[in-house]
């Protein structure tokens, strides 16, 4: 057979631990796959027939990983969608029934609906790293919890506990060291460390990081850049009553590094650091004013990328 030529053509994949449902907006048929290499390159072949103008998948932990790096060096359009929006779309169409092959079929229509921005393609190099950032932040989050449990466990638990921080530590320094060594073997990657690492208060973690998990950094406003990392305050407002702004959303990743390098700022970097005071002078809580100084700090360098130009701001 040979590829179709069809624009209009929205499909939606749900993504499990051991399955692929496949569906096409508008189609009512589902089709099931195993989440193995066979069953990936026989949703590939699919894909490649219908050449669709954009394919959807939903995030599920991971799971969806090895099939969208497929698509990618497929050349396809493949956008990975936040499962909370396809529901949300979903509740308000009425769809209230929840299954995998139902899931498929909303994020189908989800992709013809709002027609989400597609993944940029991304080398072998970039992948592997940031595949060594998730799991240095894995093994953080495991060193923060048993750090927390060191306070509280019994006697007879702390050698244990101390022993596994000791591992814990040496495996994050090994993650580093990786991490570094495929840095300095990219002029790309190394430029960009040191033009993020100019900003007074990032750190190389905070600069690999954003990197990794923020490739957008230098292409969007700084509404959307604030947005995907999860720090553009949205309103909850109902008639006279004028709710709180809250940040929610984003990514996770990139706000926590992004909260570490702004505690630093706001006593190293003048800049961030009179714009912090100004916020605390005005009455403005410390949650509100560092919350404020990461979406500014984020912002600048979104503009230091774009225009390739180290930090030069004065007060």
């Amino acid at each position: 057979m040979t590829k179709m030529d069809n624009k209009k053509v929205y499909v939606g994949i749900d993504v499990g631990k051991d399955w692929l449902d496949f569906a096409v907006a508008g189609n009512n048929k589902i089709t099931r796959f195993g989440n193995h290499d066979e069953g990936i390159e026989k949703v590939v072949e699919q894909i490649d027939l219908l050449n669709p103008r954009l394919v959807a998948v939903e995030a599920s932990g991971g799971y969806e990983s090895a099939f969208v790096n497929t698509l990618m060096v497929k050349k396809q359009r493949v956008a990975v969608v936040n499962p909370t929006r396809v529901r949300a779309l979903a509740n308000a169409k009425g769809l209230l029934a929840k299954t995998d092959e139902i899931d498929a079929r909303n994020i189908a229509s989800y992709a013809e609906m709002i027609k989400p921005d597609p993944k940029q393609p991304r080398e072998d190099l970039d992948i592997r790293i940031r595949a060594l950032v998730t799991r240095r932040e894995q093994l953080v989050d495991i060193r923060s919890a048993e750090g927390n449990r060191l306070g509280t466990c019994h006697e007879s638990t702390k050698a244990d506990i101390r022993e596994h921080l000791d591992w814990l530590g040496r495996q994050i320094g090994i993650l580093d060291k990786e991490i570094k060594q495929l840095v300095k073997s990219s002029e790309k990657w190394t430029n960009q460390i040191k033009l993020l690492k100019s900003m007074p208060g990032v750190g190389f973690i905070t600069a690999v990081t954003m990197t990794a998990n923020m490739p957008e950094l230098g292409e969007l406003n700084r509404q959307k850049i604030a947005a995907l990392a999860g720090l553009a305050p949205y309103n909850r407002d109902s008639g006279k009553k004028r709710g709180k702004r809250r940040i929610f959303g984003g990514r996770q990743s990139v706000r926590r590094v992004m909260y570490m390098a702004a505690l630093s700022a706001i006593k190293h970097n003048p800049v961030i650091k009179k714009f912090y005071e100004r916020l605390i002078e005005k009455g403005k809580p410390f949650k509100v004013a560092i919350t404020a100084c990461m979406r500014k700090m984020v912002s600048i360098l979104n503009v230091m990328v774009k225009k390739q130009e180290a930090w030069r701001y004065q007060v």
